[in-house]
């Protein structure tokens, strides 16, 4: 029992931290998002893809319902932001002495970890959907 209370634990740290930065986003806009699409010329409509990233894919990790597309769409925006914005900064370290880009890597590992696991039996889809 103690590894499904572990996958919970994971989803929950996960899908909780996550979702602050997409409610966040939904509440202040995606202007910044925006800026950055621009910078490379890539269209507005991207940005929307945030919100899968930090809302809707935060969510089913959650409750445990398709958590594995949930996770997937959390590392699929890991990828994107690391891409877009953190280049430079992939073998860098931060003024601390950290890796500039470690919350990245650990959404993204942690996106990955849940995708492998699954949500476990403490979730909605029970080992079905998820």
């Amino acid at each position: 029992m103690s590894e499904q209370f572990g996958k919970l634990v994971l989803r929950l740290g996960l899908g909780g931290l996550l979702l602050f930065h997409g409610v966040h986003k939904l509440l202040t806009g995606l202007d910044p998002v925006r800026a950055m699409l621009a910078s490379y010329n890539l269209p507005d409509a991207l940005s929307y893809g945030v919100y899968f990233g930090e809302l809707v894919g935060p969510a089913l990790i959650i409750v445990g319902l398709f958590t594995r597309v949930g996770a997937f769409l959390i590392a699929l925006e890991m990828v994107g932001l690391v891409l877009l914005g953190g280049i430079p900064q992939v073998l860098a370290l931060g003024p601390d002495g950290g890796y500039a880009l470690e919350v990245e890597a650990l959404y993204f590992t942690a996106a990955l970890a849940v995708m492998l696991l699954g949500a476990g039996r403490i979730s909605l889809g029970r080992g079905r959907w998820n």
